[in-house]
C-alpha cells in the first residue's frame, strides 16, 4: 500500500477515499471495499492505519449476534498509526504523531457522564467506531479500522508514546482498557485474591494488569492449553473449570473475579466463589442467544455483580501510558489483511494466541 501524503487532501471539503475490508452479508466473507469518509473537519485528524487489533466483539456485530447491522461493514476498533494531516483547530497531535482509536469516535460532550469523562456511557449521541448512524457527520454508517485510515476528533484519539512497541499497542485500544478499567475502579490491590475467568485477548491483558498490582490471580478457562502461559505471566493457580477436582475448596474464598468469557456459561460458577461483599465484574459479551442469567436472589452475602464498558478518553489514554511504562502488551500474531476471514474462524474456534493484529500496510 502507499503511504499517503501529508500533502493529499489540501481541501477539508473533500471526502477521503479509503480501502478496506467489509462484510457484504452477516454470513459472508471479509472481502475488499473502497468508500470513503467525511471530510477532515476543523478538529479531525487523518491516521494511516498501520495496525488494527481483531477482537471478537467485532465477529459478534458483524455477524449479528448482538443486533441487526447495516452492510457493507467495515468493523475493526482496535486501531494505531501515524497522523498525516490535522484541521485547523487540532492541538494534541501533530503530523508524524502515532495516535490511537479505540471503540468510540464521538459522544455529545455535554451530558453528565461526558462531563466526567466517562464518554462510553454518553446519554445523548454517542458514536461507536463502526456500525453505529454517525449523527455529527450526516447520519451516514460509521466505519472501523479494518482499512487504510480513519478521521477522527482528536478528543476521540489517543496520543501513542514513540518508544511504544507499535505492532502491539493497537489491542490496548479495545482488551487493554476494558480490562484496565474494571480492575482500577474495582481498586484491587497488592495481596488481594482476585480470578479471571477466561483466559484470551481479555483475559490475558487482565492478568498482567492485576499481577503488576500485586494481586494474588487464579485464572479459569475450559482447557489447559494456555496453562503454563498463565503461570508465566504470575497467576497464582490455574483452573481448568471442566474438571470437577480443581473446582473444589474455591467457594467463597475470591474478593473480586472479572468475566471475560465471550461465549455462554453459568455466572453462578464464579458468584459462588465470592466472599461477603465480593464482586464479579463481567466484560465478556456472548452473542444475545447465550447472554448469561443470574438469579438475585443466589446474590446472598452482598455480593455484587456489575457490567463494565469500555472506558472513556481520559481513560483509554491513562491505559496506554501505564502500559507502555510497564511494559504490559498483549501477546500477538501479526497478520495479512488477507487471512482475515481463517483469523475469524480461529478467533471463533478458540485457537487465536492471544490476539491477532492485521498489518494494514497489507492492504493492497
Amino acid at each position: 500500500m502507499a503511504v499517503l501524503s501529508i500533502n493529499c487532501f489540501a481541501q477539508t471539503s473533500e471526502r477521503i477515499p479509503t480501502k478496506g475490508y467489509a462484510l457484504y452479508t452477516a454470513d459472508g466473507d471479509l472481502k475488499p471495499y473502497e468508500f470513503t469518509r467525511h471530510e477532515i473537519g476543523e478538529n479531525d485528524i487523518l491516521i494511516e492505519t498501520l495496525y488494527c487489533g481483531v477482537c471478537h466483539s467485532d465477529i459478534h456485530q458483524g455477524r449479528n449476534d448482538w443486533s441487526p447491522q447495516t452492510y457493507p461493514l467495515v468493523v475493526g476498533h482496535e486501531i494505531v498509526g501515524k497522523v498525516i494531516k490535522t484541521g485547523a483547530k487540532v492541538t494534541k497531535f501533530q503530523v508524524g504523531d502515532y495516535a490511537g482509536v479505540g471503540c468510540m469516535v464521538n459522544s455529545c460532550r455535554h451530558c453528565e457522564y461526558c462531563e466526567a469523562e466517562e464518554e462510553q456511557y454518553c446519554l445523548d449521541g454517542r458514536v461507536l467506531t463502526y456500525g453505529n448512524k454517525d449523527i455529527y457527520h450526516g447520519g451516514e454508517l460509521s466505519q472501523g479500522g479494518y482499512s487504510n485510515n480513519m478521521v477522527v476528533d482528536e478528543h476521540f484519539a489517543v496520543i501513542i508514546p514513540q518508544n511504544a512497541d507499535i505492532e502491539k499497542v493497537a489491542p490496548l485500544m479495545c482488551a487493554g482498557v476494558t480490562t484496565y478499567s474494571p480492575i482500577m475502579h474495582a481498586g484491587i490491590k497488592r495481596g488481594d485474591k482476585i480470578g479471571i475467568a477466561g483466559f484470551g485477548g481479555l483475559g490475558h491483558m487482565a492478568l498482567q494488569y492485576a499481577v503488576a498490582l500485586g494481586a494474588k490471580v487464579t485464572v479459569f478457562d475450559i482447557t489447559d492449553e494456555k496453562r503454563d502461559e498463565a503461570l508465566a505471566m504470575g497467576a497464582i493457580n490455574y483452573v481448568k473449570v471442566r474438571n470437577q477436582e480443581e473446582l473444589k475448596g474455591l467457594n467463597n474464598t475470591l474478593c473480586f473475579i472479572l468475566s471475560t468469557i465471550p461465549s455462554a456459561y453459568d455466572p453462578m460458577l464464579y458468584v459462588n466463589m465470592l466472599k461477603v461483599d465480593g464482586e464479579l465484574a463481567v466484560v465478556g459479551l456472548p452473542a444475545a442467544k447465550d447472554a448469561p442469567k443470574l438469579t438475585v436472589t443466589a446474590l446472598g452475602g452482598r455480593r455484587k455483580v456489575w457490567f463494565s464498558v469500555i472506558g472513556g478518553m481520559k481513560e483509554t489514554q491513562e491505559t496506554v501510558d501505564y502500559s507502555v511504562k510497564n511494559g504490559i502488551y498483549p501477546k500477538v500474531e501479526i497478520i495479512p489483511i488477507q487471512q482475515i476471514n481463517e483469523a475469524w474462524k480461529n478467533v471463533v474456534d478458540g485457537k487465536v494466541h492471544f490476539r491477532y493484529v492485521i498489518d494494514m500496510q497489507s492492504l493492497k
